[in-house]
């Protein structure tokens, strides 16, 4: 591994280490952020795409690693973002495309990546306002479904995701592949189901809940004029009994063929633009 000095003039970065070997004690720390034990301790975990580290930049994120192939195709963007990222402090790592193969696990990976700080939003941060939207997820299991439900959220304009229970890591690889990038624009916070109940009950937000006990057509609920909490059970056992009792209402999405449950990332997106469908209209006629 080789330090190699750079022309901060002509917008290169002033420092870059270049590595080459999968042996390279950095290289085998940032391969272990596909473990969650390892995410956990460093709170630390890996997006891929330039796009995705220059939003993560726009939006504030911390960025501990920037590493970009050395082949990359975009490479005046690319020193661009990292004299950005070493400007906020990052090691910045040019690398081989067997090195970056793998620390992503494809064969045909992005030319950037980036190693960002987790950011948990606290539960009582969250203070649904007028006209505000939360999802509020039970136990969920699949990391494509939560990363596909953050994405979801972002194009709905809600105001953030709450996971409830044991659930699966949203800055699991996996996930945050799946969020395409949301993940660094919707706010993740995280509560017990006890936790979660005594916040709605101090919100006094309106949570609306999907179940098959549901007596109301999800189209015929009023979501307007107060703050909106959209609670999804698991994928498979649905919501327990305690939090479906505590919430304000129990919709249902009908149903018309044989199948007996909706996918839980299409459920909330159907849930969250009918809850939004009133704000959206008036956006665009703006």
């Amino acid at each position: 591994m080789n330090d190699q000095s750079r022309d901060g003039a002509s917008g290169r970065v002033g420092q870059v280490k270049e590595v080459t070997s999968l042996a390279n004690p950095i290289i085998k720390d940032i391969k272990a952020l596909s473990q969650k034990k390892a995410r956990d301790e460093s709170r630390s975990f890996i997006a891929e795409g330039l796009k995705l580290v220059i939003d993560a930049l726009d939006l504030g994120w911390t960025i501990r690693t920037l590493i970009y192939a050395k082949t990359a195709k975009e490479k005046p963007a690319v020193q661009q973002a990292a004299a950005r990222a070493v400007a906020r402090g990052a090691l910045v790592l040019e690398v081989s495309e067997k090195v970056l193969v793998s620390l992503t696990r494809r064969d045909n990976p992005q030319s950037v990546v980036g190693v960002f700080e987790q950011r948990f939003l606290p539960l009582a941060a969250c203070r649904p306002k007028l006209e505000e939207t939360y999802v509020a997820l039970d136990r969920v299991r699949d990391p494509g479904n939560l990363g596909t439900i953050i994405r979801t959220a972002d194009a709905a304009g809600a105001a953030g995701v709450i996971l409830v229970g044991e659930t699966t890591d949203p800055y699991a690889l996996e996930t945050v592949r799946a969020t395409m990038g949301s993940v660094f624009a919707v706010p993740v916070a995280r509560a017990t189901a006890a936790e979660f109940v005594a916040w709605h009950r101090a919100t006094r937000a309106q949570v609306v809940a999907t179940h098959l006990a549901g007596a109301k057509d999800y189209r015929e609920i009023d979501y307007r004029g107060h703050p909106v909490v959209l609670l999804m059970g698991n994928e498979q056992a649905g919501l327990p009994d305690d939090l479906a009792a505590d919430a304000d209402a129990l919709a249902r999405i009908p149903q018309a063929g044989r199948a007996d449950s909706l996918n839980l990332a299409i459920a909330t997106g159907l849930m969250l633009f009918e809850a939004r469908r009133h704000l959206l209209t008036l956006e665009r006629r703006r």
